[in-house]
C-alpha cells in the first residue's frame, strides 16, 4: 500500500515531476494517480501531450511537447492538474478552484500545501471559468512551486 493511499496526501514520490528546462517554460503537472475511467485531460489537450495506456490509467504528460496552455487543468474532474512555471526567484502555478469567494485578479491570498497547510501567501495574476471551475493562476515565491496546491481567500 502507498503511503498516500493511507493518509490521502500524495508526495512528490507519486507523480511525474519535470525538469528544470520544462519548468521554465511552464507545463502541466499531472498528479492524477487512481486507475479510474477517465479521460477528459487527454481530450482537452490541443497538442496531444497526455496521453494513456488505456481508459483506466493514470494520465501521463510529454514535457517536450506540453505548451502550459491550462486547458486541461479546469476540465480534470479530480482537481489534479496544475501548470507550474518557475522564472528565477518566481513561480506561477495555475490551478482549479471550486470554492466562494473566488478571489479578484490583484488579491492576496493565503498559497496552501497539499495537506492545507499555509506556506504563505499569494497573488492572484489572472482568473479564467473553465466550466464550472475557475482556474486561477497565482505567484508565489519559486522554492513552493513544487508544494503549493490550492489557496484559501
Amino acid at each position: 500500500m502507498r503511503n498516500y493511499e493511507k493518509t490521502g496526501i500524495l508526495s512528490i514520490k507519486d507523480f511525474q515531476v519535470p525538469s528544470e528546462k520544462h519548468l521554465e517554460k511552464g507545463v502541466a503537472i499531472l498528479e492524477c494517480v487512481q486507475q479510474i475511467p477517465c479521460n477528459p485531460c487527454v481530450d482537452s489537450c490541443p497538442v496531444h501531450a497526455i496521453s494513456m495506456k488505456d481508459i483506466n490509467a493514470p494520465p501521463v504528460n510529454d514535457f517536450e511537447k506540453c505548451i502550459g496552455c491550462t486547458k486541461c487543468v479546469g476540465i480534470c474532474p479530480g482537481l489534479a492538474i496544475f501548470v507550474v512555471k518557475v522564472k528565477e526567484n518566481t513561480a506561477w502555478v495555475t490551478l482549479p478552484y471550486e470554492f466562494i469567494p473566488v478571489p479578484q485578479v490583484g488579491a492576496i491570498v493565503k498559497a496552501l500545501d497539499r495537506t492545507g497547510a499555509t506556506r504563505g501567501n499569494a497573488l492572484v495574476k489572472k482568473l479564467v471559468k473553465q466550466g464550472k471551475t475557475m482556474v486561477i493562476t497565482i505567484e508565489i515565491p519559486s522554492d513552493l512551486a513544487m508544494d503549493i496546491r490550492n489557496i484559501k481567500v
